[in-house]
């Protein structure tokens, strides 16, 4: 009788390690498909994995991709091959959260490698969130949106959308969603970047504003310390109050905070003024040389940077009472996709 117990304690035993380097290969295959802006086939990933290390036949990366399918990771594009979906994100970002705790911070120094937007030759790939509304109440959520784009509580005024089953910065559009695309503030990491600017990003903050001017920041997660984005959860937390912003000039708004070295700043503001020019402005405050920025300490021969949330005007439609899932740094997508809000 125990050598039965035993046998089918080491066949449990067995079941259970074949599962969890199951699981560990879905997730690095979710992984791959995370950091591509374009759709990838088996035989891509595969070459993806081998050079992380990792060893999986294309044979055995299909066999995968069907689980994810089935399970709602990912989608299947016919002969374009699969990209993941907002769950596939979720679940990704939950299995990677022990390990990676500075996930945010990797996502963001990626997307501002792919970043090739040139705002002097106004063309390129730019990093953006995305939202998704339902179908139902997409144009009143809109509406809801107007006041904050008004005031300039954004990135940029242009945008992209998407409905049902399109693709949009990397995410396939869910059923009876459409997707909303808002211009994240990583463009201004991945432009200075591509001038040879290096900037460090600090964190995700809500910001105080008195009187029109930011005054502090009253919330604060550092990139290096999160596998969640903090303006996700500072709109899934209600710590935001844009609409009151724009009524009154008093409230919390979402922003992040850079710093930049000093000897870069003027070239910096050419750079800021010719993002300005193609639409896309984002930098709230522009410090200087060593001095605290929003009562945030400047380190020596440094400059503090303050960027305006991307995702402002969606936190506006929250606080109105709409639903929404929000992506932040969900991919990149060609600079001629977008067009002003005001045209939507």
């Amino acid at each position: 009788m125990g050598l039965i117990d035993f046998n089918i304690s080491s066949e449990v035993q067995l079941l259970s390690e074949a599962t969890i380097d199951s699981e560990r290969k879905i997730i690095a295959i979710l992984k791959v498909l995370s950091e591509s802006a374009e759709s990838l086939g088996s035989i891509t990933i595969a070459r993806e994995l081998e050079r992380r290390g990792i060893f999986l036949s294309e044979r055995a990366v299909r066999y995968h991709l069907r689980i994810t399918d089935e399970r709602g990771y990912t989608q299947p594009l016919g002969r374009n091959g699969r990209t993941i979906t907002p769950l596939g994100l979720d679940e990704l970002r939950i299995a990677l959260a022990p390990d990676q705790v500075g996930f945010i911070l990797e996502r963001i120094e990626l997307l501002a490698f792919h970043t090739t937007f040139d705002p002097y030759k106004r063309s390129g790939n730019i990093p953006v969130n995305i939202s998704l509304f339902d179908k139902d109440t997409f144009r009143s959520a809109i509406d809801a949106m107007q006041d904050a784009f008004r005031a300039g509580l954004c990135a940029s005024e242009l945008v992209a959308t998407a409905q049902e089953g399109e693709k949009l910065g990397g995410i396939v559009i869910p059923s009876g969603k459409i997707g909303f695309a808002t211009v994240c503030s990583v463009a201004v990491n991945g432009v200075l970047l591509k001038h040879g600017i290096p900037i460090d990003s600090k964190f995700g903050g809500v910001l105080e504003i008195k009187d029109l001017k930011p005054r502090r920041f009253v919330a604060i997660i550092n990139y290096s310390g999160t596998s969640l984005d903090p303006s996700e959860q500072y709109i899934l937390a209600k710590m935001t109050s844009v609409n009151e912003v724009v009524k009154s000039g008093n409230g919390r708004i979402l922003a992040n905070f850079r710093e930049i070295p000093a000897p870069s700043r003027s070239m910096v503001e050419e750079l800021m003024k010719a993002l300005k020019e193609t639409g896309i402005g984002g930098v709230y405050l522009l410090g200087n040389t060593s001095e605290p920025v929003c009562q945030i300490p400047i380190g020596l021969n440094r400059v503090g940077i303050v960027l305006l949330g991307g995702l402002n005007p969606v936190a506006s439609a929250v606080e109105a009472g709409f639903q929404v899932d929000n992506i932040a740094e969900s991919g990149i997508i060609d600079f001629d996709q977008l067009s002003s809000f005001w045209e939507l």
